[in-house]
């Protein structure tokens, strides 16, 4: 049985106010592997089948751990991959995380590796969540998505191995054309097996996901719009990655429902104190081979783990420095009263321009008197 008490079916609550992003992220995540049995369409890694020799070492790891554990309490650290169940050493991995005092969560692909017993390992590791992709509502749809069959079986039977190990559990979800028409059958899911919070990632084209066609900025907002209100209706926690401009959408969806008569200016008072989480502003990522980025979507390593401080590095290298100054910011996300609130996908902007401090194309907003250029989807820009 799983360390954690949290019922599965337990709202999670938001990340706590009041956290200095200059000091610490929210989240960091250790790509523990690029290794994975499965192909699927979308992944930033691009992952291989078998496991890289220049991996970090299990004891290699355990500094990693160590050195995050300087964050602060309560530091959470989310181990991905690749599959991070093709280290053998995962669930020591976790334990060592675990007695340091950190929230270690798991990303595992849905594959035969996902067994009751590797479950329970990591539930008495002293897992606090594991999060399961679920990118199709129909068996057909997810497995052609993840290019392996029999994967959406073998997620749903881990799903149930997690909930009878008391062991919290998240739905990961991929937003790009060719899925988004199963958001309403993957919300069914996602409530069906009692998932404490539903992670919608919005496309972002690196690794094998440049060949996939993203949503229209109109129909993100539309999907947001929807989000929102499922986020309202449904007991599960609702979050989206790399789709910061989410939060705007909740703000202009509230005052439309008010009524104020305000929907063309900033955030409201209070809210814009709430800053968005972005690459490197409250998000750090470390390779499986230690290298140190904002985000495993904006590949701009600042170092190595096993030169380079990983706590110096967040709080003292220019580019997370410039990441986390919102009066940095160029074009539409520079121009915007929302960009404290949001602050626009940095990945995003680097993967379609070259430059993480530009305009989110993906935001179609377009802020009061802006009249300067607009990146497009394909990384051109319009008047």
């Amino acid at each position: 049985m799983s360390r954690d008490d949290a019922s599965p079916r337990e709202r999670p609550k938001p990340p706590h106010v009041g956290v200095d992003t200059d000091e610490r992220p929210f989240v960091l995540v250790w790509e523990v592997t690029q290794a994975c049995e499965l192909a699927c369409d979308h992944c930033r890694a691009d992952a291989q089948p078998n496991r890289h020799p220049d991996e970090l070492t299990t004891e290699e790891g355990k500094r990693l751990l160590e050195r995050a554990r300087a964050f602060g309490d309560g530091q959470l650290v989310v181990l991905s991959g690749g599959d991070p169940l093709a280290r053998d050493d995962i669930a020591e991995l976790v334990s060592h995380g675990t007695d340091l005092g950190l929230r270690v969560t798991l990303t595992p692909s849905g594959t035969s590796s996902l067994t009751r017993e590797r479950v329970e390992e990591l539930a008495d590791a002293g897992l606090r969540r594991m999060a399961l992709s679920v990118d199709g509502a129909s068996p057909a749809a997810h497995d052609d998505f993840r290019g392996e069959g029999g994967s959406f079986e073998e997620t749903m039977a881990a799903a149930e191995f997690a909930r009878d190990a008391g062991l919290p559990l998240q739905i990961n979800t991929t937003v790009c054309r060719r899925t988004v028409g199963e958001l309403p059958g993957i919300r069914d899911i996602v409530s069906e097996v009692g998932a404490a919070m539903w992670s919608v990632f919005f496309l972002v084209p690196v690794g094998r996901g440049r060949l996939l066609d993203p949503v229209s900025p109109d129909r993100a907002d539309e999907v947001m719009e929807w989000l929102a209100s499922v986020s309202d209706e449904e007991p599960f926690g609702l979050k989206t990655t790399e789709a910061p401009h989410y939060r705007r959408v909740r703000v202009q969806r509230r005052r439309a429902e008010a009524d104020d008569g305000e929907s063309g200016g900033g955030p409201p008072t209070g809210v814009s104190r709430r800053r968005g989480i972005v690459a490197g502003d409250g998000f750090a990522f470390v390779s499986h081979t230690g290298e140190i980025f904002p985000s495993g979507f904006l590949p701009e390593s600042v170092g190595n783990v096993r030169e380079e401080d990983l706590v110096e590095r967040y709080r003292e290298s220019d580019l997370f420095e410039s990441l986390r100054d919102r009066d940095r910011l160029r074009g539409k996300c520079g121009a915007c009263p929302f960009n404290r609130l949001c602050g626009g996908s940095r990945s995003r902007a680097y993967a379609h321009t070259g430059d993480p401090l530009g305009s989110d194309p993906l935001c179609p907003y377009v802020p009061p008197g802006y009249d300067g250029p607009t990146p497009t989807a394909d990384g051109r820009t319009e008047s």
